[in-house]
């Protein structure tokens, strides 16, 4: 058994970071068995260098290795792909093929994103990882094969299983063994030792000087994130070794060709989660429009009740300069202010009945004058249930949305603090 550092100069790999040598050590272990391999990591960490060397450490290091993409194979043909086809199983077949499966018999599989297998596909697959049987498309005769299957995934497994995207009876086939390799950001030491191997191969391929970092660009490269791994590594080192002319490139120069350096800010996932800070779609919208208009229409009738009740401008002008101002917004100022107070007190200037006059079967018995809100509790239990129930979950949403306090809760809905308290009592919330 070859030591790590042998497989890392006869494979060509850099890196002397714990966690890809563990990868590695992993692979020379495992190697010898026949059990199947689930290699993950982000895109571009190099997963494909794991099955060759699982292979080469082989017994069926002398049988064929095919490596397939999963991703790039078309779903209706990757079966016929993978597992061949019989002449005239579809339209196009003119003669009979043998599949990928047929040809490495005896030899190594590498399936690279086997996440993207439709779920059809993952059934077939399974039943070669059990049994080693398989069909060809258009077959009705079972063939045996005797293969490695090395697989390879981007994506988290646990969720596609969620999602019921992938079997989770094939992942816990697939991954007898699990190898992860750690992404380029989590392997500072070996950034500028790839770098440096790179730029050497693209000086000797273009047939020009080998580049050189100084200590602020070593820094600014080792601190960037890598979002694409080793690839983008790769491809920065291309890019400046043939654009540049200077070879001695500094911070400066290297920041140019780093997208959003120095903005490690944490990315911004897709979810379908709406925000919480606003209301996300339209029927809310409307529902937060007709919760303010009520308040609205509440708060008149609050104003309007106290102008019954005691009958003087002044008193409640004073008093409510607060309600005035939220009902009317601006208007509520100078000369346009008296003439709203003015106008509202017109309003209420109706002819009060005379009660005596009336027979004692239709007497209605006045508003008490110590019961100032007693009108707008009746005006309210005739209001629609339905938005009464919109009412109490906008403002449980806006108590939850700031953590329970009142005052932001009250803003947020553009009432007060006080009618919040009120609706909140009124409503055991």
């Amino acid at each position: 058994m070859e030591s790590v550092q042998s497989i890392k100069q006869r494979f060509e790999l850099i890196g002397n970071d714990p966690g890809f040598n563990r990868a590695i050590e992993k692979a020379i272990q495992v190697a010898p068995t026949d059990i199947s391999v689930l290699v993950t990591g982000e895109s571009g960490v190099g997963k494909e260098s794991i099955p060759k060397i699982i292979h080469a450490q082989s017994h069926r290091k002398h049988g064929k290795y095919i490596a397939v993409n999963c991703g790039a194979i078309p779903e209706g043909t990757i079966d016929s792909e993978l597992f061949g086809h019989e002449k005239g199983a579809f339209t196009g077949a003119t003669s009979t093929r043998s599949g990928y499966f047929e040809v490495a018999d005896g030899g190594t599989i590498f399936l690279d994103e086997v996440g993207e297998l439709p779920l059809p596909t993952q059934v077939r697959l399974l039943r070669v990882l059990e049994n080693g049987e398989f069909l060809k498309v258009g077959s009705s005769t079972t063939q045996k094969t005797d293969v490695r299957i090395v697989a390879a995934t981007n994506v988290r497994m646990t969720d596609a299983i969620e999602k019921g995207k992938f079997r989770e009876d094939l992942f816990y086939r697939l991954s007898t063994v699990d190898i992860h390799l750690p992404p380029l950001r989590e392997r500072k030491g070996d950034i500028h030792l790839l770098f440096r191997k790179f730029a050497s191969d693209f000086a000797m391929k273009y047939k020009m000087p080998t580049l050189r970092l100084d200590e602020g660009a070593i820094s600014l490269l080792e601190s960037y994130r890598w979002s694409g791994n080793i690839r983008q590594l790769r491809n920065i080192a291309e890019q400046i070794s043939v654009l540049e002319k200077e070879r001695n490139i500094n911070a400066a120069v290297l920041r140019n060709y780093l997208p959003d350096a120095g903005k490690n800010l944490p990315a911004i996932i897709g979810s379908d989660k709406k925000s919480d800070s606003d209301f996300a779609n339209e029927r809310e919208i409307l529902y937060k429009v007709l919760f303010d208009m009520k308040n609205d229409l509440n708060d008149l009738k609050k104003l309007t009740n106290e102008l019954m009740i005691k009958g003087d401008i002044n008193d409640v002008q004073e008093e409510n300069k607060s309600l005035i101002k939220r009902i009317y917004g601006d208007d509520a100022k100078g000369d346009d202010y008296e003439d709203v107070i003015d106008q509202a007190y017109e309003v209420t200037q109706v002819e009060t009945p005379s009660f005596e006059a009336q027979p004692q079967s239709n007497f209605v018995e006045p508003v008490a004058q110590n019961d100032r809100y007693d009108f707008a509790q009746e005006v309210q239990e005739e209001e629609s249930l339905s938005l009464m129930d919109k009412e109490i979950e906008l403002i449980k949403k806006s108590l939850e949305r700031h953590k329970g306090k009142r005052k932001a809760a009250a803003d947020d809905l553009g009432i007060s603090e006080r009618t919040l308290y009120r609706k909140i009592k009124q409503y055991d919330l």
